[in-house]
């Protein structure tokens, strides 16, 4: 399996802000956005209980960030079509 260097273990400089601190749900799509997840997906995974930490170290693993949020997905709820 080939790893990448760890781009979801801290935070670029694109997910923190000079100002007060950013809105959770905002930080938590962002980060989601810089590990590869599409803008949609991030954006509703973001507002999800969805284990944050756990999505990023599967796709640290090499997990397709799809597939992450298809493993971690809710039971109860729909799963999004790739691509959304």
């Amino acid at each position: 399996m080939i790893t990448h260097p760890s781009r979801t273990t801290a935070p670029t400089a694109g997910c923190r802000s000079a100002g007060p601190p950013l809105d959770v749900v905002e930080w938590r799509s962002c980060r989601l956005r810089e590990a590869g997840f599409g803008p949609a997906l991030a954006d509703t995974l973001a507002r999800m209980r969805v284990d944050l930490h756990e999505l990023l170290g599967l796709v640290d693993a090499g997990c397709p960030p799809e597939l992450a949020a298809r493993i971690l997905w809710p039971l109860d709820g729909d799963v999004p079509e790739a691509g959304r």
